[in-house]
């Protein structure tokens, strides 16, 4: 684990939900430039006990009382996907930055009204998109601007699997909960489609945006079968690649993610895993100039603590943002909303004409 620096930012955790449990207390409290000074969750039951496990300085049971608090700096909702927008703003309007886990809303029009907070307040604000942390998606990213050339094509792929639970239950924490969490007005996975689409897809769509650039159309394709949902997407990119994703859940194999790129220099495969292993992705680069395969090591694979120290930069020391802003989680809702309206209809969408939500 780095070193503390001196000057730490002081974050505020909302929610003591299975995603801070898993990723965001351990996080603060490892991160070289954070401290998780404060948690917040109105389950007192469930609250203290994460007070007694990671020691924040304060805890609290109203979030209004916490973002009172002069000594805070900055929050990190990880709340249900229906407050993230609304728990965002009270926090822009508070001074606080922001790092809202992923899908940033899950509507485009809360998403632009949180755009619009974010403009008007002057604070960051960062998506929980933390495979931008992982090392091997970094060191593509690096190829691909500085090497690779022109992009002629993307094929990304992210396939959960029926054998994810036994998996992530020998890696994470015993996961807590409460009778007394706040819960959303609507069963998330009511609807399943719109669910998986939230919670998977935003990792695809984000990972495809992040490497290959803004998505302007796509035609999508849904099977629903063998207790299975699979989407086909081909997908139009604005730099003129083209693209084709693959979310599937599940598989009736190994977790199954990765990528495949091919430009004008050079070329990317990746293999990534499963997030909870804390494993960079296997990325191989191929380099046209001298017709060599080169494989980054990654050896850091602790996505979510290097996330939290990536936006603690950008706010202490003025470092360019890494991480998705306010823009990349919109236009990653809108091409969830798009996916889903062309699956439903058959035919080609373009980003620019959807409203509405998932």
């Amino acid at each position: 684990m780095s070193k503390k620096e001196e000057r730490r930012l002081r974050v505020g955790v909302l929610g003591c939900g299975p995603i801070a449990q898993a990723a965001h207390f351990e996080s603060c409290t490892k991160a070289r430039n954070a401290d998780l000074y404060a948690i917040c969750d109105v389950a007192d039951e469930l609250r203290e006990r994460m007070v007694a496990i990671h020691a924040p300085q304060r805890s609290y049971a109203d979030y209004a009382a916490m973002l009172a608090d002069p000594e805070l700096e900055a929050v990190i909702v990880a709340t249900s996907d229906a407050f993230h927008v609304p728990a965002s703003i009270l926090a822009l309007r508070a001074g606080k930055h922001v790092l809202s886990e992923k899908p940033l809303g899950v509507t485009v029009e809360e998403t632009r009204a949180l755009q619009e907070a974010v403009a008007k307040s002057g604070q960051v604000l960062q998506v929980g998109h933390m495979k931008r942390f992982d090392a091997g998606l970094q060191a593509a990213k690096s190829f691909i601007d500085s090497e690779m050339g022109s992009l002629l094509a993307l094929k990304a792929w992210y396939c959960d699997s029926t054998h994810r639970y036994t998996m992530t239950d020998a890696l994470q924490p015993l996961m807590l909960s409460s009778a007394a969490r706040r819960r959303p007005a609507q069963d998330p996975k009511s609807d399943m489609r719109r669910y998986l689409m939230l919670a998977h897809g935003c990792h695809l769509v984000d990972t495809a945006r992040y490497l290959a650039g803004d998505i302007v159309a796509v035609q999508a394709r849904l099977s629903e079968r063998c207790a299975a949902r699979c989407w086909f997407v081909d997908t139009e990119f604005a730099n003129g690649a083209l693209g084709h994703l693959d979310l599937t859940v599940a598989v009736r194999m190994d977790w199954h993610e990765g990528f495949q790129l091919y430009g004008e220099h050079g070329s990317v495969i990746a293999k990534t895993y499963n997030p909870w292993y804390y494993r960079s992705s296997d990325v191989e680069i191929f380099h046209e100039k001298d017709a060599t395969t080169r494989r980054p090591l990654g050896a850091d694979g602790h996505f979510y603590r290097r996330q939290v120290e990536g936006f603690a930069d950008v706010i202490l020391h003025a470092a360019p943002m890494t991480g998705a802003n306010v823009r990349d989680g919109v236009e990653s809702v809108r091409a969830m909303v798009a996916i889903a309206r062309s699956a439903e209809s058959g035919r080609r969408v373009r980003l620019a004409d959807v409203q509405g939500g998932v």
